[in-house]
């Protein structure tokens, strides 16, 4: 092994996950020899990329399929991206207080929006509670066009940096990592196609050419599983890769991100509208929810890699027979099947949106060609359940392996100190922790 070959810790994969780690390393740790390798020839191109998610800092305050207790850990991790924006001056550049809320529409989810207030507001004591009134003037749009008969209400906030551009952040880890460690190694356009144990170190094939770590970590998507599997790793978990796309409104109505309530059953995202902040007065409605065959959006990858994660056998095939035996989920499957069938899209989405704002006909839409992203959602075999998400496969070797769909990207420091920690105990390294809690962990006044 040539010092150019040989590295304390890899980090696979470079996007919001996998620079959130490089940085807590360079940063928190006393770690010198690291290396990040990323397949594309930028950091971030995929779902971390602005226009591969919906550019929202999940705190749980908004997130109706939350219960209070994964709301209040989704919270502590939210401020710690909130506190680095901070740390380094992001605000307006990176992230935005833009308000948002959560909207109840009709008696029943008007009676569950104001429900869920009391019970969250202790936690959320900057949430408020808006009635018509109030949102006339924080968000007209909502009512303009929707008959004065229909009750809405939103619980919501203007406090919060609510949207983030999670691809610059992660070009920023990077960025604030080697000023903290101009040692540290970037490898793009670098794919990882495969990685062996070899006695006590990991060998990582790169374009024919051998890498060597005592300490591996796999932040790269549904291509974590897929190298996990090909180690003999995860058997017991399957990939189910669901794509997401956005309708863009050619009217700027909203200036706030307004969320519907999540159907229990429906295990994806409900409908929301975000105003994009990498593009002026455009706003964006979505994401849809489709599976797809494949483990990565708008990039053609081999169909057989999607198999290896799909694992089909006995147990995926159950789940896959309890979701579409349930009515309202196979309504739901079909319907976000014919959102992205050209001539008739556009004009079924519309009904969506304009649960949000009423005047808006399918004319003021239109399909966002190359915008969404895909998340690897995973299947327990052993459980015979689709769960949502992040799954980690901790092996105890000096390996991890990690698919964080939403909110992996609110969740990429929290997650970065799980492995750090991980690496430090396995290593015998320091970790500054303390320095990281008062940095990153504490939280700040709205």
């Amino acid at each position: 092994m040539n010092e150019k070959s040989y590295y304390n810790v890899i980090v696979v994969g470079g996007g919001i996950s996998g620079t959130a780690l490089l940085y807590t390393l360079a940063k928190y740790t006393n770690i010198k020899d690291i290396a990040l390798f990323e397949k594309y020839d930028d950091i971030a191109t995929l779902n971390s990329n602005a226009k591969g998610n919906s550019q929202t800092l999940h705190c749980g305050d908004i997130e109706t399929n939350y219960t209070l207790e994964k709301a209040i850990k989704t919270n502590k991790t939210a401020t710690m991206v909130e506190n680095y924006g901070k740390l380094y001056g992001y605000e307006n550049k990176y992230m935005f207080k833009i308000p948002k809320m959560a909207l109840g529409v009709g008696d029943k989810e008007v009676k569950f929006i104001k429900e869920r207030y009391k019970e969250f507001k202790e936690a959320f004591p900057y949430m408020e509670l808006w009635d018509k009134k109030k949102l006339s003037k924080i968000e007209p749009a909502l009512l303009k066009g929707r008959k004065k008969s229909e009750n809405i209400v939103a619980m919501g906030t203007t406090k919060r940096w609510s949207a983030i551009n999670f691809g610059e952040i992660a070009k920023s880890f990077v960025k604030n990592a080697q000023k903290e460690n101009p040692d540290i190694d970037i490898y793009l356009s670098k794919e990882v196609e495969d990685i062996k144990k070899i006695g006590d170190k990991f060998e990582l094939m790169v374009e024919g050419k051998h890498y060597f770590a005592d300490y591996v970590v796999v932040n790269a998507g549904a291509h974590s599983l897929l190298l996990a599997h090909k180690m003999g790793h995860g058997k017991d978990y399957s990939c189910l890769p669901v794509g997401g796309s956005f309708y863009y409104s050619k009217v700027d109505l909203l200036k706030s991100k307004v969320y519907t309530i999540q159907n229990p059953k429906l295990p994806f995202a409900a409908i929301h509208g975000d105003p994009d902040i990498v593009h002026d007065n455009t706003i964006r409605f979505g994401p849809t929810a489709i599976v797809l065959p494949n483990l990565e959006r708008y990039h053609g990858s081999h169909f057989l890699d999607f198999i290896e994660t799909l694992a089909p056998s006995k147990e995926v095939m159950q789940v896959f027979f309890d979701l579409l035996h349930d009515d309202v989920i196979r309504e739901y499957a079909i319907k976000n099947f014919l959102y992205e069938v050209p001539l008739i899209r556009t004009k079924l989405f519309a009904k969506e949106v304009q649960k949000i704002v009423p005047s808006m006909s399918e004319d003021d839409i239109e399909f966002a060609e190359g915008i969404g992203g895909l998340r690897p959602q995973v299947i327990d075999k052993k459980a015979k359940k689709l769960f949502l998400g992040e799954a980690k496969i901790t092996t105890g070797e000096g390996i991890v392996f990690n698919m964080t769909p939403s909110p992996g990207a609110t969740s990429c420091l929290g997650n970065a100190y799980k492995d750090t920690e991980l690496i430090c105990n396995f290593l015998d390294a320091k970790f500054k922790k303390k320095k990281f809690n008062r940095e990153l962990v504490e939280p700040k006044e709205y």
